[in-house]
């Protein structure tokens, strides 16, 4: 039986009347908007939201902010994860290989499960696998105001622990003037994206209405490979002297066939690298054919009510509540399925017996996730202090559905062959003090105490009911040289819990990360600079073998002992007042101590080995030319160092280099008429039509039956084809 507090109307409910209580006060406060000073600049109280996740330069973390307005040029369609593919130590991926649909990025090696993502503030990562899938969030570039990416373990946050990056997304500011904005875009693999949005501004000097509906259509690259995202966003906002408030519904319905399998034939790989496999099953007459449905779906909505009070000129507060709700499944056609594994019996058909059927079957998942996030700020010249924490909760419910078979046995209709529940509280509170103690020097602390209850059934032939207590010190020192330099030096420490498919797969075990991080920041007029050096000692890292498991999910495994080790270099130089160039490098190494590997019956050491998907050099490169006013020319480069799939140093698991361009056009014509104005803007990837796989997987098993009495570790690998040549283009209409 499913374990429920409160029913999914009881929430509806709650949020509603929080949300009545919340805009009661603010109309007793009716006051005009204030700014908060800041680093000589104003800027909104929207700020807030995430302060408490967020960091500034004179904090000893490393990190990248990236604003709406470098967003908007490239833009077009593609998910959140391909607009970061540039900044410093990310490396992006995509089952379909144009962008679209199914994305994911590594930031030092580290995959999504272990980048903690916020969104004002609120976790994003799925609680249980605690991935973040862009997919149910179509087009939310289009409502985020600005984006920073703290590499490392970065400072307390809420959600999952940090284990190679954290990424909060602050979605849109309130406006003080209506505004309306239509923008389309299509592009090779029929894509097309399409985009409506509204601010009415701030009616009565006080509230604001703003929303955004989103649609986005490709077929892929790999065939077969399509996507259909559908989203919105719709906040109201009040404005006040001292209050500022939000509620926020956005959420997304996304449909994508399925390209999780890659390519394991070389022939293929070099010949039909749009091949895919997914859905493939031979008819009764042996004739290979592609089931049509073999669709991901799901949809996903968010419910944010944020309540933001400045107390006082040293005093401020921020409380939020938040609820998402999520269901979905995906649909494939099974051959040769034994009813066993249904929980059905066999048959007889005309005196034969058949014990095995092929199949169309519906893996679901229902979520909900809720609770509340809270913090308060205090701060002077000298001090800057956040007190904070957060409570939520998540509900799951996995279940089987078969919707066909060839032969039919006992079953009733919606009759489920698995059910399992889960049920996971995250409690946490920190307090983080930023202290200038002198002109020179600023020192950082950070506490967090994290408490988790993870309870599932259908996990393991046992349940599982497991409580996690984790203590997170985080300290640093930031020394300022003069106005254009600053060190900073500082300390992390970082636990995790393990995820539903860790304990699938027997590697049960939480992780801990010790992240030192030391680095150099330079500022002048026509050049920005900063280099960082750090060094993640993991206890018991889960990392990824390289295999997938039958649906397509990356399997992972308890390493021990490992390592990161490596630098980063970021640059802006403004060559000239119309040509602006933009590096970064990241060189690395990143190693298992004394891997252990089962090969050829045998339990060996390897000793040291490489760990899996963590290139040992990743670059990229912007260059920026303003020949002419509102005419914006960029190049991006990109290269991605050899990488092994896997964690014991075979050949057969690398995946080669690769160095592609891309080339951003934008021209914005300001207008007097109807519109104030139109912005064009086109992007031709991978200019070069180079032939790569920015991702793929390697698994090994052992083989006892070519000869008697041995056993063999036989290696495979699978590749995912990315596309060519390829372009979008755009137009945004303003008014």
């Amino acid at each position: 039986m499913k374990t429920l507090f409160i029913s999914k109307s009881q929430k509806a409910w709650l949020v509603t009347l929080g949300l009545i209580a919340l805009s009661t006060h603010a109309q007793e406060n009716k006051t005009e908007q204030d700014s908060i000073k800041t680093q000589s600049s104003d800027y909104k109280m929207d700020e807030v939201l995430v302060s408490a996740v967020r960091v500034d330069k004179k904090a000893p973390v490393t990190f990248t902010n990236v604003s709406k307005e470098e967003l908007a040029p490239r833009n077009l369609g593609q998910d959140i994860p391909v607009l970061l593919n540039f900044l410093p130590s990310v490396v992006t991926t995509t089952d379909a290989g144009a962008g679209i649909g199914y994305t994911s990025m590594r930031v030092r090696g580290s995959d999504a499960t272990r980048i903690n993502v916020t969104v004002n503030g609120i976790p994003y990562n799925d609680a249980e696998s605690q991935g973040s899938f862009w997919v149910n969030m179509g087009d939310f570039a289009s409502s985020t105001e600005n984006i920073q990416l703290q590499r490392g373990v970065g400072t307390s946050t809420n959600g999952a622990g940090a284990f190679g990056a954290s990424l909060n997304l602050l979605t849109d500011a309130y406006s003080k003037k209506s505004s309306g904005e239509i923008s389309t875009s299509v592009g090779s693999f029929n894509s097309m994206k399409n985009t409506v949005k509204f601010s009415t501004g701030l009616m009565n000097d006080h509230f604001e209405i703003a929303g955004r509906l989103s649609k986005i259509e490709s077929d892929g690259y790999i065939d077969r490979a399509f996507s259909d995202l559908k989203s919105y966003f719709l906040q109201g906002t009040y404005v006040g002297k001292t209050t500022l408030i939000k509620a926020l519904v956005f959420g997304g319905k996304e449909q994508t066939y399925q390209a999780w399998n890659g390519l394991e034939d070389p022939d293929k790989l070099e010949n039909d690298r749009t091949y895919n496999s997914a859905g493939e099953y031979t008819d009764e007459n042996g004739v290979t054919r592609f089931y049509d449905n073999e669709t991901d779906n799901y949809q996903q909505d968010h419910y944010q009510l944020h309540w933001n009070e400045k107390i006082s000129d040293n005093w401020s507060t921020n409380a939020a509540l938040h609820y998402t709700i999520g269901k979905g499944y995906y649909e494939q056609y099974r051959q040769d399925e034994d009813f066993a594994d249904y929980g059905l019996n066999e048959i007889t058909i005309g005196g034969e017996t058949i014990n095995s059927t092929d199949l169309i079957r519906r893996r679901w998942l229902e979520n909900d996730f809720y609770g509340t996030t809270f913090s308060a700020n205090y701060k002077n010249d000298n001090v800057n202090v956040i007190v904070g924490g957060a409570l939520n909760r998540y509900e799951g419910d996995h279940f089987g559905e078969i919707i066909w078979a060839r032969y039919a046995s006992q079953s009733e209709i919606r009759d489920r062959y698995y059910d399992d529940n889960a049920v996971k509280t995250d409690f946490n509170a920190f307090a983080k003090a930023n202290w200038q103690l002198n002109q020179k020097l600023n020192l950082f602390g950070d506490m967090q105490y994290r408490r988790v209850r993870y309870k599932a059934d259908g996990v393991l032939a046992d349940p599982v009911n497991d409580l996690f207590n984790f203590f997170n010190p985080k300290a640093g020192l930031t020394y300022t040289l003069n106005n254009q330099n600053n060190i900073y030096f500082s300390y992390a420490r970082a636990n995790r819990e393990p995820r539903r498919d860790d304990y699938e797969n027997g590697s049960s075990k939480p992780e801990t990360l010790n992240d030192f991080e030391l680095g150099w920041r330079y500022t002048t007029v026509k050049t920005r600079m900063s280099i960082n050096g750090y060094y993640m000692r993991y206890k018991d890292q889960l990392v990824l073998t390289g295999a997938l498991n039958d649906v397509g999910a990356p399997v992972y495994t308890n390493s021990g002992d490992s390592y990161r080790l490596g630098i980063e270099a970021d640059a802006t130089f403004f060559l000239t007042d119309f040509l602006i160039l933009h590096p970064n490098v990241s060189v690395s190494t990143n190693k298992n101590i004394d891997f252990y590997f089962q090969r050829d019956g045998q339990l060996q050491n390897l000793g040291n080995t490489n760990i899996a998907y963590s290139p040992n050099l990743v670059a990229a490169n912007a260059l920026t030319g303003l020949p002419v006013k509102n005419l914006q020319i960029t190049l991006l480069s990109k290269y991605v160092g050899e990488q092994y799939m896997g964690n014991i140093d075979s050949d057969f698991s690398k995946l080669d280099s690769y160095f592609i361009n891309d080339l951003n056009v934008s021209y914005e014509f300001k207008t007097n008429k109807i519109f104030k104005s139109i912005m064009l803007s086109g992007l031709v990837n991978n200019i070069l039509d180079v032939k790569y796989e920015s991702n793929g997987y390697f698994y090994t098993y052992d083989d006892d039956f070519s000869v008697p009495g041995t056993i063999t570790t036989v290696e495979g690998a699978g590749y995912y084809p990315q596309a060519g040549i390829n372009f979008l283009v755009g137009a945004t209409l303003k008014f």
